[in-house]
C-alpha cells in the first residue's frame, strides 16, 4: 500500500478552500463593523447634516463644541449612573439569585424556580418597556394608584414624570430586566466547583463565610468579571429600554449618551457631531474594557499559579 504525500504543496493547495471560508464572514465584518466604524470617525470632522449632501473638513471643531456642550456632560453622567447602579444591580441580585438556586436541592423546585426567574429576560424589550410605562404611569398606574390607596403616598406618584424619580425608577426597570442573566452564568460557575473542596474545607474546621471566600469567589470571579465588562458595555449603550418608556424626559432628566447621539443625529440632523459623541463613547467604553481585562488576567494568573 501507498500513501502519496505531497507535503508543503498540499497545505497550500488548501489556502484557496480555507479563504473561501473565511472570505464571506470578513466581508461581513467589513460591511457591518470597520466601514461604519470608519465613516464614523471620518465624518466626526467634518459638518455633514441630513438636510444636504455636501459637507466640509472641520478638523476638532465637532470635539471643541461636544466636549463643552451641558447637555452632552449631562447625558454623560446619567449614563454613568444608569451603569453603574444597573450592573451592581444585576451583579448583587443575580449573584443572590445562583446562590439560593444552587442551594435548592430538589430538581423539580430547581427547574421552576430558574424558569420562573428567568422570565424578565425572555421577554423582548419593547414588552417589557409596555408593561412598566403601564404599571408605574403617574395618572393611572396600577403601583402609583395602589400606593395612595394604601396611604402610603399623598398623591400619585409620578415615577416617569419627576425628575428625582425617573432615572431610578428605569435602574430598577433594567435591574430587574437583566439580573436573570448574571442569576443562569453563575449558576453554571456554581457547578463546576469541585465539592471535595468545601468537604476539605469543613473538615479543617472552616466556616461557611471562609469557604465561600476562599472557595467559591476564586473560582467564579473570572466569569463574574466577564459578565461585568459585557453588561456595562451593553447597559452604557442601551437605548431601546430607555427610549421606549421616556424618550429622555422629562426635559433631559433621563437622557443617556445613546439618546443624546440620537436626539443630534436624527432630531438634530447634525450627523457630524452625532458621529464625534459615538466616537467619544467608544473610545471611553474601550479604555473601560482594557482595564477591565488587565484586572481580569491578573486574577487568571494567579488561578494559575
Amino acid at each position: 500500500m501507498r500513501y502519496n504525500f505531497k507535503g508543503k504543496s498540499s497545505i497550500q493547495g488548501s489556502s484557496l478552500t480555507r479563504w473561501f471560508f473565511v472570505g464571506p464572514a470578513m466581508l461581513v465584518v467589513i460591511c457591518l463593523l470597520i466601514y461604519p466604524l470608519c465613516s464614523t470617525v471620518f465624518y466626526s470632522f467634518t459638518d455633514k447634516t441630513m438636510i444636504r449632501s455636501s459637507y466640509n473638513f472641520t478638523g476638532f471643531e465637532n470635539y471643541q463644541r461636544i466636549l463643552t456642550d451641558s447637555g452632552f456632560w449631562s447625558s454623560f453622567v446619567n449614563s454613568l449612573i444608569w451603569t453603574v447602579f444597573g450592573v451592581l444591580g444585576q451583579i448583587i441580585i443575580g449573584f443572590i439569585g445562583a446562590l439560593c438556586l444552587n442551594r435548592i436541592k430538589s430538581p423539580v423546585m430547581r427547574n421552576v424556580f430558574r424558569i420562573t426567574a428567568i422570565i424578565p429576560w425572555a421577554f423582548p424589550s419593547i414588552a417589557t418597556a409596555m408593561v412598566w410605562k403601564w404599571l408605574l404611569n403617574g395618572i393611572y398606574g396600577f403601583v402609583p394608584v395602589s400606593l395612595q390607596n394604601l396611604g402610603l403616598s399623598e398623591g400619585l406618584v409620578q415615577f416617569f414624570s419627576d425628575p428625582d424619580l425617573v432615572l431610578p425608577s428605569l435602574i430598577f426597570i433594567n435591574i430587574w430586566y437583566g439580573f436573570p442573566l448574571i442569576m443562569v452564568n453563575v449558576y453554571a460557575a456554581l457547578q463546576t466547583i469541585p465539592q471535595d473542596q468545601y468537604e476539605a474545607a469543613q473538615i479543617d474546621g472552616a466556616s461557611a463565610l471562609q469557604s465561600f471566600i476562599h472557595i467559591t469567589v476564586p473560582h467564579i470571579r473570572t466569569v463574574v468579571g466577564l459578565l461585568v465588562v459585557l453588561r456595562t458595555v451593553w447597559i452604557f449603550n442601551n437605548f431601546d429600554l430607555i427610549y421606549m418608556i421616556t424618550g429622555g424626559g422629562p426635559a433631559g432628566a433621563s437622557s443617556t449618551m445613546p439618546i443624546y447621539i440620537y436626539d443630534t443625529g436624527w432630531t438634530g440632523r447634525m450627523v457630524g457631531r452625532a458621529s464625534t459623541a459615538s466616537v467619544l463613547l467608544l473610545l471611553f467604553l474601550v479604555i473601560l474594557c482594557v482595564l477591565y481585562f488587565k484586572v481580569i488576567n491578573h486574577w487568571e494568573k494567579e488561578d494559575v499559579k
